[in-house]
């Protein structure tokens, strides 16, 4: 049995490939999303999901590491690994362009990688989707933002045991609790089939190591044993309720354009948050003028759906009006777009409870 908690139609299939011109971009695929929770594990998923739909190549683009502040996470998380994985053998499944793998490479890890939409030429990459097949084993397994793109998570993890034979696991994935806190409907994709909290991950294992929050409460890690891998039992304290008024932001948003028409429309994210929230905006009738966005693989590239073209800042930043409505998508870059914009625009972050107070109280 389920429980369904939330749902969003017609979201781009991928959220982050880009497009050369704006007409493929807007005649790209969508689906639905059905968020519902299973009243027997506890787990949540989009219950309307398909992977047959998906198709990860050298389009895709989620590399984030183009930020410090995101860098700085890096650093963290290789602390993490630090504490575990020290002189052993390491195999990233979904490494993404590499970069993570790179970094750990370099600091001496014996490390590995697999993943389709890799680019680059580095031997000790597979581009491939994980399977067993592969015969690929390691000591220590690293699982970054990939749990939430697989339509059945425990099988996954069984597969990876079974391949690895046992070994440590290090996972990390979005926090479906800073998303209801937050009322982030914008972190809410056709592409994140599954949904996870801290206690999800712990349920998962008998043998948790460590575990926690990241990135200002965003992000979930666990480190555990593989071989101590168990299907989660929901109980009372996992049920979930959706917050009141979750998808108000865009309501707001709109109300804060049309109060002052004559400045321009930025969105600051061409990446997973920016793409829904900026589609769902001119779904509402707004026009965004500029999507900004650091990663040059990005830029002049056309987002999904909405066909919207993707500028860099210094782009946006030579034409747009003083005083630009500036919608930034994830606040932990908040200060890092202000230092990059010079503070000349009028700054939103959308994830922020003090935005979460303006809803209020144009509400009361």
């Amino acid at each position: 049995m389920v429980r369904e908690l939330y749902r969003a139609m017609d979201l781009p299939v991928l959220q982050n490939r880009t497009f050369a011109e704006p007409h493929s971009a807007r005649q790209s695929g969508r689906a639905d999303l059905v968020l519902v929770q299973d009243e027997e594990t506890g787990l949540i998923y989009n219950q309307a999901f398909d992977p047959a739909k998906l198709i990860y190549d050298s389009n895709y683009q989620n590399e984030q590491a183009h930020s410090a502040l995101f860098k700085q996470h890096l650093e963290v998380v290789e602390g993490i690994l630090a504490r575990h994985f020290t002189g052993k053998v390491l195999v990233e499944v979904g490494c993404g362009k590499g970069y993570f793998l790179e970094m750990l490479a370099g600091r001496g890890y014996d490390i590995r990688g697999v993943d389709p939409a890799y680019e680059g030429d580095n031997p000790a990459v597979i581009k491939d989707t994980f399977n067993p097949r592969l015969g690929i084993r390691a000591d220590g397994v690293v699982l970054r933002h990939v749990l939430e793109h697989i339509p059945d998570p425990m099988a996954f993890l069984a597969q990876i045991a079974a391949a690895n034979h046992g070994g440590q696991i290090y996972i990390e994935v979005p926090c479906f609790d800073w998303i209801l806190e937050h009322r982030a409907w914008f972190d809410l994709f056709y592409e994140h089939v599954n949904y996870f909290r801290l206690e999800d991950l712990r349920q998962m294992f008998g043998n948790v190591q460590e575990s926690g929050y990241l990135f200002n409460g965003q992000f979930l890690y666990v480190v555990a044993n593989l071989a101590s891998l168990r299907r989660p039992v929901a109980n009372a304290t996992t049920a979930v309720s959706m917050p009141a008024a979750f998808d108000s932001s865009l309501n707001r948003a709109i109300e804060v354009i049309k109060a002052a028409p004559h400045k321009g429309v930025a969105v600051w994210g061409g990446a997973s948050k920016g793409v829904i929230f900026s589609l769902f905006l001119q779904r509402m009738g707004i026009e965004v003028d500029y999507v900004v966005d650091i990663n040059p693989q990005k830029q002049g590239q056309f987002l999904p759906l909405s066909g919207l073209r993707v500028s860099s800042p210094e782009e946006a930043m030579s034409s747009w009006p003083a005083g630009t409505h500036l919608f930034v998508m994830n606040s932990n870059y908040l200060e890092e777009i202000k230092r990059m914009t010079g503070g000349a625009c009028v700054y939103h972050a959308v994830d922020d409870a003090v935005f979460h107070s303006q809803i209020e109280a144009a509400n009361q």
